[in-house]
């Protein structure tokens, strides 16, 4: 089962996670139980949200706090493996920089809050500044540090890691947000020294101007010391063929000619992509990106004074070339201590130490170390961009709110006022991922499925239509392509929203809502069999569910599932498009993202091997262990190389009823080198005949794959190991896939 995790930060906002589709629903039912680990014996307990990728049916899994396994039967031992915990503490800048600036800051005994504490990293990092490691309790006298923690789970590992470096009962340990602690109940007095991670790659979405606003208020001295000190958001201005595709559906739906409209004219808010800053590796599109300034300060936020929720900036901006503004990249710099010494930046490889910087050149973080918890941001801009030419002076104001970052251009031409930007989005729009909307704007992949849904509409009878996923290019589709059919859109994540959808755009691609039947799939069986017996005649999916971005491609057969329910349904000769997925595979040098998923052994000195598991290690495991599938986008994955042929492992055959799948196979490797892992993906057959495929492999960027990290680099080729043989096994039951590899030896 896939798990949903629902860690509340310190405050009320969702700490860092690969995985999107948290409720705040259900964030604030985990917020409304957490209370302090040393307060009278009381029994921690909070929810886990689990969703089985197969149904979509989800449950609740209550964690308690007295369980000493984190890795019992209740609850998945790879709970965290889908956030960027493991990424972030096998940062080694990252933790040098804190720890030589908290070494700066603690130099006696004082009272030290960490708010957001994690595993315990940087409380274990002040108690030891101040001689509490030497100590034999914390009593006051010689120092406090106090580790706050609201998400249970990790605050289950941070004892693990404290006790393994003997820190239990050194460090303070409160499992609450950090606007739930009192003075005087939680903690005796106010803090001397604030340290702190609470970033993420914008910088304020982990909530960290109301967590400062509410600690300086309430929780610390006039005059705090922070660790980090302060921190400056730096953006630029790019020209990017494929970050235009990321957003501009509008104009390019407009160049292809095959009468599909998915933003008819006068109706461009229905569909797109949130107003906000996107996390993306800008390094590995930096060869088609064309710089279009120099790097620009935008804001500087300082920790050791209370922040404001808001504020606005106008910025004079000269352009260095010609060319069309898709975006503003931006990234943030750290600084660490309040001498200006300890740095650390988030910048993209083609930026190097501000001049402001130069003599700290030396200890200036460099080019080339990927890590997934740090990203560039990316701000699109409007649909057709702005054109400029070089020197030309741009007007752009910046503004901020309590937990975001917005721009809008201003030109001479176009004086426009600007207020705080509103981030609501409209009841009536559909959001989609940027990959979608490139996805949905590309000319080739429209071609391929409206020409596999051609063919299967003249073989088709009757022409009932069933679309078992949440695409509304198919359900359109079947309906503009063919007047006499009738189009059942499951919509299982969209729902409502992708009904009035298809009946707002309806006129625009020329059909008509009596044509399209909105059913729930529980009613579906007994409408249609109550109806004279209509069969479906056309089972499709692309397949996509909204909501889901971050599940492992064989997560998406929940389209095959649905077809075995609705067996019964289904005309004899049913076509079901895809008609087949082929489990494809081959080997990876991977150097970056095995580095920054290996199991932790000391972090800074400190013993982190206790929270392995639960974060999801994979490098350094030991044999009898295996590390999960993870999902990537593999283009963004760093220094890449694919090493072997590409093989088909195993093929599911959605003609017939979902049934565990295994299959075997070698494969060779076709370069000598490190190989780090193996990448899977799946492949659809749209038509069996043409031999119509789709493929969402390493080399497309719109899709995620599943990687699967080896415990140990091997070293491949010709004269080590020219193959492998490669097992893998699906269990529908729970949606999971199994795998097993062997290093075939040269025999000369």
């Amino acid at each position: 089962m896939l798990s949903i995790l629902l860690k509340p930060l310190h405050f009320t906002f969702p700490r860092r996670s690969a995985t999107a589709t948290a409720t705040a629903a259900a964030a604030a039912a985990v917020r409304g139980m957490s209370s302090s680990l040393d307060s009278g014996g009381l029994t921690q307990r909070m929810f886990q949200l689990k969703v089985d990728p197969l149904t979509g049916r989800s449950e609740w899994v209550v964690i308690e706090e007295e369980e000493e396994d984190i890795g019992n039967q209740t609850t998945p031992k790879a709970l965290l493996a889908a956030t960027s915990y493991l990424d972030m503490l096998n940062d080694s800048r990252r933790n040098r920089a804190f720890r030589q600036a908290i070494d700066k800051t603690v130099t006696g005994p004082c009272h030290v809050l960490d708010i957001g504490a994690g595993t315990g990293l940087l409380s274990m990092m002040a108690a030891q500044a101040m001689g509490l490691s030497d100590s034999k309790g914390s009593s006051g006298l010689n120092g406090m540090v106090t580790a706050c923690e609201s998400y249970l789970p990790m605050v289950k590992l941070m004892k693990k890691v404290l006790r393994a470096n003997g820190m239990d009962g050194k460090i303070r340990i409160i499992n609450k947000r950090s606007d739930e602690l009192d003075i005087g109940v939680d903690i005796p007095s106010r803090a001397d020294v604030l340290v702190s991670e609470i970033l993420d790659s914008e910088l304020l979405g982990e909530g960290l101007i109301p967590t400062l606003q509410h600690a300086h208020d309430k929780l610390l001295i006039e005059y705090p010391q922070t660790v980090p000190y302060r921190a400056t958001i730096y953006g630029q201005l790019v020209e990017c063929p494929y970050l235009w595709e990321m957003h501009d559906l509008v104009n390019r739906e407009a160049a292809v000619s095959d009468g599909i409209r998915l933003v008819p004219n006068g109706m461009f808010d229905l569909l797109g992509i949130k107003r906000q800053q996107y996390a993306m590796h800008c390094n590995s599109m930096k060869e088609g990106i064309k710089l279009l300034s120099e790097p620009f300060k935008v804001f500087d936020f300082d920790f050791w004074r209370r922040p404001d929720s808001s504020r606005e900036t106008e910025l004079q901006i000269k352009a260095t070339n010609d060319g069309t503004v898709h975006a503003i990249i931006s990234w943030w710099l750290l600084q660490l201590d309040s001498e200006g010494t300890i740095f650390y930046s988030t910048g993209p490889d083609w930026v190097h130490c501000p001049s402001d910087l130069k003599e700290l050149n030396s200890s200036f973080p460099s080019s080339g170390n990927w890590c997934d918890h740090w990203k560039q941001s990316v701000w699109f801009t409007s649909s057709s961009g702005l054109h400029v030419f070089k020197d030309e002076e741009v007007l752009l104001h910046a503004v901020h709110t309590e937990t975001s970052i917005s721009y809008q251009f201003e030109t001479s031409q176009d004086k426009k006022s600007v207020t705080l930007h509103d981030f609501c989005i409209p009841d009536c729009q559909i959001v989609l991922p940027p990959e979608r909307i490139a996805l949905y704007g590309d000319n080739c992949w429209r071609c391929l499925m409206l020409n596999a849904l051609r063919k299967a509409l003249r073989q088709s009878v009757h022409q009932l239509c069933l679309v078992a996923d949440d695409s509304i290019f198919l359900a359109i589709a079947v309906a503009h392509l063919c007047k006499s059919s009738h189009v059942i859109p499951l919509f299982p994540g969209l729902g409502n929203k992708g009904s009035e959808y298809l009946q707002r755009v309806a006129a625009a691609n020329n059909y008509t809502m009596d044509r399209i039947e909105i059913l729930k799939k529980k009613d579906l069986q007994s409408t249609l069999q109550d109806s004279n017996q209509r069969k479906i005649s056309l089972f499709v999916a692309e397949p996509f569910y909204y909501g889901n971005d971050s599940v492992l491609p064989w997560q998406n057969l929940r389209f095959w599932k649905d077809r075995t329910l609705l067996d019964s349904v289904l005309s004899k000769d049913v076509l079901i498009m895809p008609c087949r997925g082929l489990l494809r595979v081959c080997a990876m040098y991977l150097p970056d993202l095995w580095r920054s998923r290996c199991c932790l052994k000391e972090v800074e000195g400190f013993d982190h091997s206790a929270v392995n598991m639960t974060l999801g290690g994979c490098g350094g495991l030991p044999n009898t262990e295996e590390g999960p599938f993870l999902p990537f986008f593999i283009w963004q994955c760093g220094d890449t190389k694919v090493l072997s042929e590409t093989t088909t492992i195993l093929e599911f055959d959605f003609s017939k009823l979902m049934s565990p799948c295994s299959g075997k196979t070698q494969v060779r490797f076709r370069e000598s080198g490190m190989c780090h892992g193996f990448v899977l993906w799946i492949d659809w057959v749209l038509d069996a005949e043409d031999n119509t495929v789709l493929s969402t492999g390493p080399d497309k960027r719109h899709w995620k794959q599943a990687v699967k990290l080896l415990n140990e680099p091997v070293e491949v080729g010709d004269a080590h190991f020219p193959s492998t043989e490669i097992e893998a096994c699906f269990d529908p039951s729970n949606g999971e896939l199994t795998l097993k590899h062997a290093f075939v030896a040269n025999q000369r």
